[in-house]
């Protein structure tokens, strides 16, 4: 088994920062996403989406969607459980896990790649005027999660999750969108501060 990588990109680094939670090691292959590595038609025989991560079972098996390979950990490893427990605890987190996918992660990428330089040869053609807008939809997105943590520890409730680690994983990638986070989002900050603060989170 191991692991092709993309380094600091979200989806690489929310399956890094799950394993981590699940004390689990596997092997990884580096995979230069700024020399479109992910690009060659041997990666591409991996993934043909040409996307990171993409994890290689013993058997010669792909599996690639990060959420995917998540799934698969947690069915061999499902202490501790962080896809939710019992079937409200699971719908819960998978609610919010899609919640912030689909808006705050699909808003931020959609401002970095047509809003940063170092994308143009990735998104073409880049739209400016898209990464503006999604800029301020991210910002209606983080007041939306700042209101739900100003009464809960976590996105699902009291306990620790996949939905946390996508949100902990976008907001840092928030930067390079160059979205910032309202300094008055203090419910937000409490929780970004937790999330950070865990060990997995240098993964």
């Amino acid at each position: 088994m191991r692991l092709f990588d993309g380094g600091r990109v979200p989806n690489a680094r929310r399956v890094r920062v799950f394993l981590a939670e699940k004390g689990l090691a596997v092997p990884v292959v580096p995979v230069d996403l700024g020399r479109m590595e992910h690009k060659s038609a041997e990666f591409t025989q991996r993934n043909p989406l040409q996307r990171v991560p993409v994890l290689e079972l013993d058997d010669g098996t792909f599996l690639t969607e990060s959420v995917a390979i998540c799934r698969y950990f947690e069915e061999l490893h499902p202490e501790p459980p962080l896809f939710g427990t019992g079937a409200l605890g699971r719908a819960t987190v998978e609610m919010w896990n899609r919640r912030v996918e689909l808006e705050l992660y699909s808003q931020g990428q959609a401002a970095f790649r047509h809003g940063h330089p170092g994308m143009a040869n990735h998104e073409v053609p880049q739209i400016p005027q898209w990464a503006d807008v999604n800029r301020g939809r991210a910002l209606a997105s983080l007041r939306l999660l700042d209101d739900h943590l100003a009464d809960h520890r976590y996105l699902a409730g009291d306990v620790f999750s996949i939905a946390d680690i996508t949100a902990l994983v976008t907001i840092d990638f928030l930067k390079p969108a160059r979205i910032t986070v309202p300094p008055e989002l203090a419910h937000l900050a409490r929780w970004h501060a937790e999330c950070a603060g865990r060990p997995s989170a240098a993964a």
